[in-house]
């Protein structure tokens, strides 16, 4: 476990988006905080979404407008704030007079165009299907639809963005490190933090945040330990799994779609890392342990289904070629169908004895409001006002004016930034210097270096990642395992073949043991430094 402060102001657990968010901006108005994790940053629900900043156009069908208006508001706030890990996405649907009549979808689209300001997202449009490029993937008895507009983010990499900036505000990131007692006193929470390495620490904190998501309700029924007998109030989370399928691209064009059930619910196919089509969710009750949420053969045959009564080519089980499931906790609202519980999110204190601070339901695309609500809540808690920063603010990486001068607008900036890179670096491939500049925008150099060629970025691991890549990645991104690096930092796992994949477990567990004070008898140096 890495250097542990004994005292700090606000104790937050949980590493997923909501977590780490807050830590940023508690951090970013002058706390000290400590962030806890049991696992990897964004290792379960925040790398498990359809990975789309949107305000939600089904939602409306629930009369949630002040959730889809809050959502909306956001979209460009983070486009704008990350546009190497965030861009505008473009969604065709086509219409199916059995779903919804044309007059309801052009409504709803209608108000989801105007019930937030845009300035970089283009409007709705109907369009002919039999033209389109969109059009020739679909079956032809769609003839009609409608374009709009939302966005897309790399849900893994926002989190560690978000830790990456606490961190260097001043916030202590522990990962693989779980707090497994917090008890409350009349001046603050102590807190037991236990390492993989089974290394215990003590920390005494101002404040508790418990942003656990799906372990937000056990943890202040099983390890927050109230004071003097009191008990902490808490409210009951429904815990609904949404599971997403990869398969071969379905399409060329680079809009995505959104598909209409019969049961009422909606799918999404979507591009995906270049070479794929990402297509969910589904929303399942889940019962038991989070940790170990998978996706079923019936939902696989339900995505697949969904998908194949609009595409030409049918999407069929034996065409995916990775599948992950999600588990979102909702609040229990009582509903009986699972996507009608409600996406927004509460924020739940107390202050009877240390301040204590709770992070129910939400969604990726208002996790910065969220943050900024937490940590204003929190400032009221300790007496002690704040003035919000984060609107606005750009995350690591995402100020490009230092490669590219003024900021136009984020899709295009982002182009502007690899031909930069690219006339900086012109001996490198192509394709390399667009997929670095997509992770770590402005901060390219920090993997690059001086590198001419690729051959200076040290041994080749993996097709396209080179030691200084999975060296950046250790002493700044907290990766440690394969794991973290295929399938959070980056998405290269789903581009290499098995015998690949091992070469870089290998590489990552000799640096894990090089790092833990195991060098590696080959060289007997650490592999990350």
């Amino acid at each position: 476990m890495s250097s542990v402060p004994p005292h700090c102001d606000v104790l937050v657990v949980g590493g997923g988006i909501n977590g780490a968010g807050i830590a940023r901006d508690l951090a970013g108005r002058g706390w000290r905080v400590v962030l806890v994790e049991q696992d990897d940053l964004a290792a379960h629900t925040s790398s498990s979404s359809t990975k789309l900043i949107h305000g939600g156009l089904r939602y409306l069908e629930y009369y949630e407008f002040s959730l889809v208006r809050k959502a909306l508001q956001e979209r460009e706030v983070l486009l704008k704030s990350a546009p190497h890990i965030m861009w505008p996405l473009r969604f065709v649907m086509p219409h199916d007079p059995s779903m919804r009549p044309a007059w309801l979808i052009r409504m709803g689209i209608f108000l989801y165009d105007h019930l937030a300001r845009r300035e970089v997202l283009p409007g709705s449009r109907g369009v002919d299907l039999r033209h389109h490029p969109a059009g020739a993937p679909l079956q032809p008895r769609f003839t009609r639809g409608f374009v709009y507009s939302d966005g897309w983010v790399d849900d893994a990499r926002l989190v560690v963005l978000n830790a990456l900036d606490a961190h260097e505000r001043g916030a202590t990131v522990l990962t693989r490190t779980r707090c497994t007692a917090a008890q409350r006193q009349a001046e603050g929470w102590t807190a037991t933090l236990q390492g993989a390495d089974g290394q215990v620490h003590t920390v005494h904190a101002r404040a508790l945040v418990n942003a656990a998501g799906p372990w937000a309700e056990s943890f202040l029924r099983g390890t927050a330990r109230p004071a003097h007998g009191e008990a902490l109030a808490t409210r009951s989370l429904r815990l609904v799994k949404g599971s997403h399928i990869v398969v071969p691209r379905c399409f060329e064009h680079d809009h995505a779609y959104i598909f209409q059930n019969p049961d009422k619910r909606i799918i999404f196919a979507i591009p995906y890392e270049r070479d794929f089509t990402l297509i969910g969710t589904t929303d399942v009750e889940l019962q038991g342990d989070p940790r170990g949420a998978a996706i079923s053969e019936a939902e696989t045959a339900y995505l697949c289904e969904q998908a194949s009564r609009y595409f030409r080519r049918p999407v069929r089980p034996a065409d995916v070629v990775w599948s992950y499931a999600g588990v979102r906790p909702l609040l229990e609202d009582a509903s009986g169908d699972p996507s009608a519980v409600t996406r927004d999110y509460l924020l739940e204190s107390s202050a009877e004895g240390a301040p204590v601070l709770s992070v129910w339901g939400g969604k990726i695309t208002t996790f910065r409001k969220l943050a900024e609500d937490a940590a204003t809540e929190v400032g009221r808690l300790l007496g002690e006002t704040r003035a919000p920063w984060t609107h606005g603010a750009h995350l690591p990486g995402g100020d490009l004016q230092g490669w590219i001068g003024r900021a136009q607008r984020p899709d295009t900036d982002f182009e502007r930034l690899v031909h930069a890179v690219g006339a900086r670096h012109p001996g490198l491939p192509t394709s390399l210097v667009r997929r670095l500049a997509r992770a770590y925008g402005s901060r390219i150099d920090q993997v690059l270096g001086g590198a001419e060629t690729a051959a200076d970025l040290g041994e080749e691991v993996a097709p396209g990642l080179h030691e200084a890549e999975l060296r950046y990645l250790c002493q700044h991104e907290w990766a440690r395992t394969g794991d973290d690096v295929l399938w959070r930092r980056s998405k290269l796992g789903l581009h290499y073949t098995a015998a690949e994949r091992a070469r870089v477990d290998a590489w990552m567990a000799t640096a894990a043991a090089a790092d833990a004070g195991q060098p590696n008898p080959m060289t007997k140096e650490s592999p990350c430094s």
